[in-house]
């Protein structure tokens, strides 16, 4: 598997890892598939949501 990195949008992290999404969905992020996931980074999105990148990339990197 391709290494999964905070820079990377989301939808180039759904495409090189889809079970991911049930990491993300769990964080609160809803829209994996909307318009803004496709341009979004995982570092962008943790903060809009409130939430720690390196605490998610944790649970990614887990799997």
């Amino acid at each position: 598997m391709a290494d999964i990195t905070k820079d990377m949008t989301i939808g180039e992290i759904l495409r090189t890892n889809p079970n991911v999404a049930p990491i993300l969905l769990n964080a609160g992020m809803h829209c994996l598939g909307c318009p803004s996931a496709q341009g979004e980074t995982l570092e962008e999105a943790a903060m809009v949501h409130g939430m720690d990148v390196d605490v998610l990339m944790k649970e990614i990197q887990a799997l």
